[in-house]
């Protein structure tokens, strides 16, 4: 199997479409097809399910996307640092986000890093939790920050910085009466959740959440975002879960926290690397998390 390939099978995976995809290649659909059934041929499996109206992918097609995804990245990582070689950077920090992970605490992070080694390169890729943790074992990346330390064997999950978590809800809301909500308050109310797959470190922690309480969850939606979980909630759809430092941070007018009455509980976000001795450069970084963490809250 060549690189040529693999171009050609990303092409028709990310269109599903022979000829849109063939025209984003600048070749004509059937020497594409032709390709395409040659690598079926040479992995000996089937690749795409096709019908007169659709094109889809099978499972192996699926599996074959993923890893052409990571190859991919690796290449152009590879020349990435090649390019910062020559022009003399002193090195590049390869950084995963999962989870959806805009917290204001790696802002200050970052901004930190520039400070103290302005030349240092710092790449961030925003990935699922399985894909961050098949890259560190396969050193696509050097660290990785989630909401799960369910990460297995060779890598180590570093509770990094901690939250108190807050309940979402709509600016115009009758529960906006009481100071702090109860869980069971909480949950006569729909509930739009982030979605397992896309974040699952957080989904893991908000289901610890809501095994305290005896009632079962009404989920109104599934979304893979923050901006989008807030759009929902304030249109009514229903309540939200998240750290209030991303909810105060994101500033929105129309949506209003409430603290979980009790002992709250607190969102926890893991530092992920290698369970090796880390580099000067990856030691400084993980210093800096740290201290960030320890600053703020």
């Amino acid at each position: 199997m060549e690189l040529r390939h693999l171009y050609n099978f990303l092409a028709v995976a990310e269109e599903l479409h022979l000829t849109r995809a063939a025209e984003r290649l600048h070749i004509e659909p059937a020497p594409l097809s032709r390709a395409i059934k040659e690598l079926e041929s040479h992995l000996a499996v089937q690749l795409f399910e096709r019908t007169t109206r659709c094109m889809r992918l099978t499972w192996a097609g699926e599996v074959l996307l993923e890893e052409a995804h990571r190859i991919f990245a690796t290449i152009d990582q590879a020349k990435t640092s090649v390019r910062a070689a020559t022009a003399g950077s002193h090195g590049c920090l390869r950084i995963a986000l999962s989870d959806g992970i805009a917290h204001p605490r790696l802002s200050t992070l970052l901004e930190r890093c520039r400070e103290d080694e302005p030349e240092e390169e710092i790449r961030l890729s925003e990935i699922p939790l399985s894909q961050q943790i098949k890259g560190l074992h396969s050193d696509l990346y050097d660290v990785g920050f989630s909401q799960s330390n369910d990460v297995g064997e060779g890598l180590i999950a570093e509770a990094i910085w901690d939250e108190p978590l807050v309940i979402v809800v709509p600016a115009r809301h009758p529960l906006l009466e009481k100071r702090r909500l109860s869980l069971a308050e909480a949950l006569r109310y729909p509930l739009v959740l982030y979605h397992p797959e896309i974040s699952e470190g957080f989904w893991q922690q908000i289901k610890r959440v809501l095994s305290m309480a005896d009632a079962e969850p009404i989920v109104a939606d599934h979304v893979s975002t923050l901006d989008l979980m807030l759009t929902l909630v304030a249109a009514g759809y229903g309540l939200g879960f998240g750290g209030e430092s991303q909810i105060v941070a994101c500033r929105n007018p129309d949506v209003i926290t409430l603290p979980l009455a009790g002992r709250s509980p607190v969102l926890t976000t893991y530092l992920l690397r290698l369970d090796t001795e880390p580099s000067d450069q990856l030691g400084r970084f993980i210093n800096r998390a740290s201290t960030v963490g320890s600053c703020l809250y």
